[in-house]
């Protein structure tokens, strides 16, 4: 009997050891002060910046064209995602470059941290 117990807990101790191992921030989801690098590093601002006009709208212009609006978020995660056609500043059209993750919430993420400027 002492030696089940013993190998249940063995077994416990194992299983959320490799949990744990899988939650390292290798696999870990954005957070606040990642969004910016993961932007740079996915290309957005070569065309969007924070506050001033580049080929694309600032982050601070998109923000305010959402402010109040109950479907912000919802277009500007589907503007990451979907690679529809945006108009640019100097009034082309091209296709938005599609973002470089499908996880929900980094694109939620992502979506709060533009329509925060």
């Amino acid at each position: 009997m002492k030696l089940k117990t013993s190998f249940i807990k063995l077994s416990a101790i194992a299983a959320v050891s490799a949990i744990a191992s899988f939650s390292s921030p290798a696999f870990a989801a954005l957070d606040e002060a990642a969004v910016e690098p993961y932007l740079k590093k996915q290309g957005c601002m070569k065309c969007h910046a924070i506050d001033k006009e580049k080929k694309g709208p600032s982050y601070k212009k998109v923000a305010a064209k959402y402010k109040g609006k109950a479907d912000g978020e919802a277009k500007t995660i589907k503007n990451m995602t979907e690679g529809l056609k945006v108009k640019l500043e100097d009034g082309t059209e091209e296709e938005h470059k599609v973002i470089d993750t499908k996880d929900p919430a980094d694109l939620k993420l992502i979506s709060k941290w533009i329509l925060s400027k």
